[in-house]
């Protein structure tokens, strides 16, 4: 009988050595982990991204805003309005308390999470995206070799920002239904 306590005890000794150094291994390879970090050197990725994007006139504040809200490492299209579309269709101000949200929820109708350059699309061939939200979107090329999407005219095409490609547009693209909630009284009677 003492016998087989000497089994039970050698054996639970043993699990708790290998609990133990499983522990400390894992303690140790968390602190590895943390001075690696802490050693690397930060990127300048987004800052680069910024001062990119600050040159172009054509994207204005309000264009700066939303190419910042896309990942700046995936590959994205973006049909972006212009800083007078926005000002024009969405009548936002740059300290208007609903910006952002407006922002994001246009970014979600003119986004697209793949490449769309314009040399890669036919004059007056038609393709159909489904854009963040799920909005489809109808892309072609004019005569003029315009981008045109859901009827919107491209100003600008092309524009890379890191993996972002950037279609200014002379327009805002969006849905019917949200179109509606950003519609003025006064729009009615033009």
């Amino acid at each position: 009988m003492r016998r087989r306590k000497l089994g039970n005890l050698k054996l639970k000794n043993r699990l708790k050595v290998v609990c133990a150094v499983v522990t400390v291994s894992f303690i140790i390879t968390q602190i590895f982990t943390a001075f690696q970090l802490i050693s690397m050197p930060r990127s300048t990725t987004h800052s680069t991204k910024t001062s990119e994007i600050s040159e172009r006139a054509s994207i204005g504040e309000f264009g700066e805003t939303m190419i910042k809200l896309v990942p700046e490492d995936l590959a994205f299209t973006l049909f972006l309005p212009s800083e007078e579309a926005i000002r024009r269709d969405l009548r936002l101000k740059r300290n208007d308390s609903d910006s952002y949200a407006v922002l994001t929820r246009v970014l979600g109708f003119s986004s697209v999470p793949r490449w769309i350059s314009s040399d890669n699309l036919e004059r007056g061939k038609q393709i159909s995206y489904d854009s963040i939200s799920g909005l489809s979107l109808c892309v072609s090329k004019d005569l003029d070799g315009n981008l045109v999407v859901n009827g919107v005219v491209s100003e600008e095409v092309d524009l890379r920002f890191g993996e972002i490609i950037v279609h200014v547009m002379d327009g805002v693209v969006m849905d019917a239904e949200f179109e509606q909630s950003v519609r003025h009284d006064d729009d009615d009677f033009d």
